[in-house]
């Protein structure tokens, strides 16, 4: 008996080796960067960043191309336009407060949404498709928007910093003015609101209007290039660097059989007829 226990206490000792050894190893690998390969958000963010002189690029062309209105005939579909449907007023009211055409903002809406859908299957069959409502994210991203905790706090920043490339003007300043204290709290619970998108929309128009206005003030006017106000949505504040030839790009959103980019399914919906007469182009 003794032997035995001494050959299990072995085995363990061993094992929790290995775990520790495995562990460590990728520890080392993901710091040194040997796991790292550019897959298609990677190729294609470097392509928007590139102006598209490269074959990134190229890759993102032939997915956009490849894949057009492939979405708009489908259950997740007409689960989702009934769900903005409902929010239509508020999305309106906060297109203009932010000083963006609703249909900037709906886009990316769509776009999070779609691949919120495709992702949480579970949840989608269950709770979405049935009730026809929008998903709210609370842990890396938050709200029906999909908007990371630094990026709304940038938002912020940028709307009161004068200096800022993305300072829009005293009209801006006091739109997300918090009434407490306790801002990271305030903060949640505005965005994550599953009764009222109004702040999600809010912070996502300003921040599209953010970006323009960078771009704008740098020489080169995107106000009328959905795909690139969308693939600036995806890929953030970090990586807006005003340049020619940006194009669409951003992170993969598999629909079924079709992998588009955020910023060609964005503009997808945007050059359709769906919702126009409720959000205009």
């Amino acid at each position: 008996m003794k032997k035995i226990l001494k050959i299990i206490g072995i085995a363990i000792v061993l094992l929790f080796a290995l775990i520790g050894f495995v562990l460590t190893a990728g520890y080392i690998a993901i710091r040194l960067g040997w796991t790292n390969t550019p897959g298609m958000i990677d190729n294609q963010r470097q392509a928007f960043l590139d102006g598209g002189n490269n074959v990134a690029g190229q890759m993102a062309s032939v997915i956009d191309s490849s894949s057009q209105n492939s979405w708009d005939n489908t259950p997740e579909w007409f689960t989702l336009k009934a769900a903005i449907l409902k929010d239509q007023v508020v999305i309106n009211r906060a297109a203009t407060t932010s000083g963006v055409p609703a249909r900037l903002i709906v886009e990316n809406l769509i776009a999070e949404q779609l691949r919120f859908y495709y992702d949480d299957r579970a949840s989608y069959e269950k709770f979405f498709a049935p009730l026809k409502i929008l998903g709210s994210e609370t842990q890396f991203s938050w709200g029906v928007m999909g908007i990371k905790e630094a990026t709304a706090v940038n938002i912020e920043k940028n709307i009161t910093a004068t200096t800022s490339p993305f300072y829009l003007g005293n009209q801006y300043q006091h739109l997300l003015d918090f009434q407490s204290t306790s801002i990271n709290q305030e903060r949640f619970t505005r965005m994550t609101n599953q009764d009222d998108h109004y702040y999600s929309y809010l912070y996502a128009g300003l921040y599209i209007h953010q970006v323009e206005h960078q771009w704008l003030t740098s020489g080169f006017d995107i106000s009328q290039k959905p795909d690139v106000v969308a693939t600036l949505y995806n890929i953030g504040f970090a990586n807006s660097h005003p340049h020619m030839g940006a194009q669409s790009g951003g992170a993969a959103i598999p629909l079924g059989t079709v992998v588009w980019s955020f910023g060609s399914l964005a503009k997808s919906f945007y050059d359709s007829n769906e919702l126009v007469n409720e959000f205009p182009r």
